[in-house]
């Protein structure tokens, strides 16, 4: 048996320290080590407090650096001795929440495996410093802008908000040579013109409006080539570049003004795919931009990839959309319309119920959804308000064979709907309607 064991054991350490040495090896190690065990969206300042204590128990430094405007605490975490110094920093919106979960695995994983040789590496090459929760009041309200309805990334030079204060103190006393900017972005981006989900997008921040090219922002673009790399073994084609449009007041901007150039990423979401899963792709992402910078490799990867990873975009992705529907205002059931019906789901908790929203009336030819859905042969009217823009979009279908008085009081009870779609899911008649 002891024979067994230590070739058993031998196994195990090599294992461990070749376990970042590719993308799915990375994907593998945060499946078997993250801490964080709540949906990002779901995760609250006690909830952090309570990842922090495990980080704390496990020998990290995690220190109060500042409170927050109705005096929450906001806490830094700090690993590594190396010289190169990378901040990282995640939801100065409150409710852009992926990172945070992501940091926490982050420094979990590289504390639990600080003994293998490539853990070491990262440790003796870099110090990380990171800021998991900028803005805690407007984490617990699950609100972008802080207490006073200011948005924290809009507050570089005023500095009017003590969250905004804090950011920049940390910067301009440690000085760091890196920056990693962490947000979500709007679930309906797309990767250009496309119907595929921007789920991860990145941006290499300049420092003025002429977008002038330094050694650390070229360095940066080589950096985002290896994590683009990385990501395209799991979300190929779902990998976007964010605009560069130079914005003068944002944190990401002056911080590569003021000497520390910076790394923009943003979450999307993946149709089908878990808030957790979206945590990994940032796990995956960051650790290899780490031992990229450790190992000394960056000059391994062509900047120019960077510029051909394609731009986002907006406006043309929905939620839902019904086409081909006879649409009917119950009050003007005379002017029937004969066209496609697009809803939006508003953001939300994971825990809480998310509501959609009709966005669009009209031919959507030109448009995508990511359920698609063919209601040729029903009238659509909606639940509550009016079928406009801007209303709930709990809808009745009818099929068009059927005579409804649309002028009834109590339309549900009287005409009982062929289908009924509510809170963005069908609660009756799933399956009717053929998805295109």
């Amino acid at each position: 048996m002891r024979p067994t064991f230590a070739l058993f054991a031998l196994i195990m350490a090599l294992y461990q320290n070749v376990v970042p040495q590719s993308p799915s090896a990375m994907a593998e190690l945060w499946t078997r080590g993250h801490i964080t065990n709540k949906l990002p969206s779901d995760v609250r300042h006690r909830d952090l407090l309570e990842y922090l204590e495990k980080l704390r128990l496990a020998g990290l430094k995690v220190e109060q650096v500042g409170l927050s405007q109705l005096q929450r605490e906001i806490y830094q975490i700090e690993w590594g001795n190396g010289p190169l110094k990378v901040f990282l920093w995640s939801q100065m919106h409150g409710d852009e929440p992926t990172a945070t979960s992501a940091l926490v695995d982050l420094f979990a994983i590289l504390q639990s495996n600080r003994e293998s040789e490539w853990a070491g590496k990262i440790s003796s090459s870099l110090t990380l410093r990171a800021v998991p929760m900028l803005n805690p009041d407007g984490a617990d309200l699950y609100q972008r802008r802080n207490i006073s309805g200011i948005d924290i990334n809009r507050d570089a030079r005023s500095l009017i908000t003590p969250e905004a204060r804090l950011l920049k103190k940390l910067r301009d006393d440690w000085q760091p040579a890196i920056g990693f900017n962490l947000h979500n972005q709007n679930s309906l981006t797309t990767v250009g013109n496309t119907s595929k989900q921007a789920a991860i997008s990145f941006l290499v921040v300049f420092g003025d409006e002429k977008k002038t090219l330094t050694p650390g922002h070229e360095r940066n673009k080589k950096l985002v080539a290896a994590m683009y790399s990385a990501l395209n073994e799991f979300i190929p084609g779902h990998i976007g570049r964010y605009s560069d449009e130079w914005t003068p007041t944002a944190f990401g901007d002056n911080f590569s003004a003021w000497g520390t150039p910076v790394i923009l990423i943003e979450t999307g979401e993946l149709h089908g795919k878990s808030e957790m899963f979206l945590v990994k792709m940032n796990f995956i992402a960051i650790l290899t931009a780490l031992k990229v910078l450790a190992d000394g490799m960056e000059n391994n990867f062509d900047p120019a990839v960077y510029d051909t990873i394609p731009p986002n975009s907006s406006g043309r992705l929905f939620n839902f959309i019904f086409r081909n529907a006879a649409l009917i205002e119950r009050s003007k059931p005379q002017n029937l319309i004969y066209g496609d019906l697009a809803l939006v789901t508003e953001r939300r908790r994971a825990g809480f119920v998310r509501s959609t929203v009709i966005r669009r009336i009209g031919d959507l030819t030109n448009f995508y959804a990511l359920e698609d859905y063919d209601a040729s042969g029903f009238f659509i009217t909606t639940r509550y308000q009016p079928l406009a823009t801007g209303s709930f979009g709990e809808l009745l279908f009818y099929r068009r064979d059927r005579k409804i008085n649309w002028s009834s009081r109590d339309l549900e009870a009287e005409f009982p709907p062929d289908a009924v779609f509510s809170l963005g899911r069908w609660t009756k008649g799933e399956g009717l309607l053929r998805k295109n």
